[in-house]
């Protein structure tokens, strides 16, 4: 595997063949393809590649050869296609092939340093998705983000100003609202990639607890479960919200909670009992949840289950 890290925006300039940056901590590009179409006008990643920057990029290129793959399911990425990474993040390509005409935009977290979207940013949790959970876009979309992408560009190239940074921030802000507007969407697409992975996912859940894995070991995380389902855990969080309007976090508490339900009404079942096979260190914490999730105490349960 080749392993490439870029410290700084210089440093990835200066790895793609690009001018130094404006600025240091903001740089926004096109790429365009060559007139001569007898060259290769094509970006080749066939080896696999580890990709990793200690600042933000978006990209916007066309995947033209090689495949992104969803868990077990392959997707067409014939329009173009949406890359966002978060400082110290990484990627992995393996065999694609990337048309030579793109828009980039990095930008280091001291750039946004005491602005709005600084906080906002957070909430934009495509940061932290996989090279393989990119936005693909409609051909209306694509358009629509272009037109932002050539504005930022514009104004980063245009001379400094005491209004430059702001106009830059609002731009992006705008980009990462339809960016999000377009990943609902495509949520919302793959309904039946979003339904396989929920059906993986409480699977892996009882496979967990049938194997005796949750006395043995503890409740299971967020991060162990999106590693068994090959997704990075927010695009697996946001995928079951999007299909059932409940977190990964609530979907295992829920499992839990129904598990507890059955246990508790087994002959001899103990309260506390219950709650360390399911994998709580303390009991309380057990009650805590299940009264929060159920609105009565395990106590209260059992005593009302076995008077009916």
């Amino acid at each position: 595997m080749k392993n490439l890290a870029f410290n700084s925006i210089s440093d990835f300039h200066a790895y793609n063949g690009m001018p130094e940056p404006e600025n240091p901590l903001f740089s926004a590009s096109h790429t365009r393809v060559k007139e001569d179409k007898s060259q290769n006008c094509d970006e080749t990643t066939g080896e696999e590649i580890s990709l990793t920057c200690d600042f933000y990029s978006i990209s916007l290129k066309h995947i033209v050869a090689g495949e992104l793959v969803y868990g077990r399911t392959h997707y067409d990425c014939t329009n173009g296609t949406l890359l966002f990474t978060a400082p110290g993040q990484s990627l992995i390509f393996k065999g694609l092939v990337f048309s030579s005409e793109a828009y980039h935009i990095c930008f280091h977290s001291d750039f946004i340093q005491g602005t709005a979207l600084h906080e906002q940013i957070k909430k934009y949790h495509f940061f932290e998705y996989r090279v393989n959970e990119a936005l693909h876009l409609s051909p209306k979309e694509e358009e629509q983000l272009k037109t932002i992408f050539k504005n930022v560009e514009a104004e980063y190239q245009n001379n400094q100003d005491e209004f430059s940074k702001e106009i830059i921030l609002s731009q992006l802000e705008t980009l990462l609202k339809y960016s999000d507007r377009f990943y609902k969407r495509q949520f919302l697409n793959r309904k039946t990639i979003n339904q396989t992975m929920l059906s993986r996912f409480k699977d892996i859940l009882n496979d967990y607890f049938e194997a005796g894995e949750l006395l043995n070991k503890g409740i299971p995380t967020v991060d162990w479960l999106a590693g068994k389902l090959e997704v990075s855990h927010r695009y697996m969080s946001d995928t079951i919200k999007a299909e059932t309007g409940k977190t990964a976090i609530d979907q295992i508490n829920l499992f839990l909670i129904d598990e507890a339900k059955n246990m508790l009404l087994a002959p001899n079942a103990s309260i506390s009992e219950t709650a360390y096979r399911l994998g709580f260190e303390y009991p309380q914490y057990f009650s805590r949840l299940f009264k929060k999730k159920t609105g009565i105490s395990p106590k209260e349960y059992i005593q009302i289950s076995l008077s009916n």
